[in-house]
């Protein structure tokens, strides 16, 4: 059985593989099949947990490959904490929310904390839709996650160390920092002293 993370990003999807990963009778792993294409982009592993925020685009091909069979989470996090941690990651190597705002919407380099929430808006609508129809389901809000994450434990039938997993929560992993324009210039500053 194969078990899916979809979230947005932003949302403690890297905690939550490090909390799957105390568990013993499934192997998990955070975006470990980045840049393949086709059918090995989704050849994961039986009995494997996966967190990938960029599979809530891929969710036709998804759910062609696993249908039913398959358990799904979505992982959940208030929506405008969510939104102000993709506000500050619009220069990062990647960003999810400069390609959604410049490539998808074509807004060209326009910027703010509306594009990021209607992109959340539009990954959890694309996410709720796709599981419509799913009887192996569950949301996970990260505001309750000492609630929800046990549950999800006994759901799927999970072996191991719940108390580790659990303590894994208590650890802010891929935080977000926001340098802003006199952070970068203090930092091209000091490279420059160096």
């Amino acid at each position: 059985m194969n078990v899916f993370i979809l979230c947005s990003g932003r949302s403690g999807s890297t905690t939550f593989i490090r909390a799957c990963q105390h568990i013993d009778n499934f192997s998990a792993g955070h975006e470990t099949r980045p840049a393949l294409l086709g059918e090995e982009r989704l050849d994961f592993p039986d009995n494997h947990i996966e967190a990938d925020n960029r599979l809530s685009w891929m969710l036709g091909k998804l759910g062609k490959k696993y249908g039913k069979d398959a358990f799904y989470v979505h992982l959940r996090r208030d929506v405008e904490p969510t939104a102000v941690s993709f506000n500050r990651r619009w220069d990062y190597p990647g960003s999810l929310i400069r390609a959604y705002t410049k490539g998808i919407l074509m807004a060209g380099e326009q910027r703010g904390l509306k594009y990021c929430r209607d992109m959340l808006e539009t990954i959890h609508y694309n996410i709720e839709y796709f599981l419509r129809d799913k009887p192996n389901q569950m949301t996970i809000h990260l505001e309750t996650i000492s609630q929800d994450f046990p549950r999800f434990w006994q759901w799927i039938g999970a072996e191991g160390d719940l108390d580790a997993a659990m303590h894994q929560w208590e650890i802010r992993y891929n935080q977000s920092k926001k340098l802003g324009i006199f952070g970068r210039m203090a930092g091209r500053i000091k490279g420059q002293k160096q």
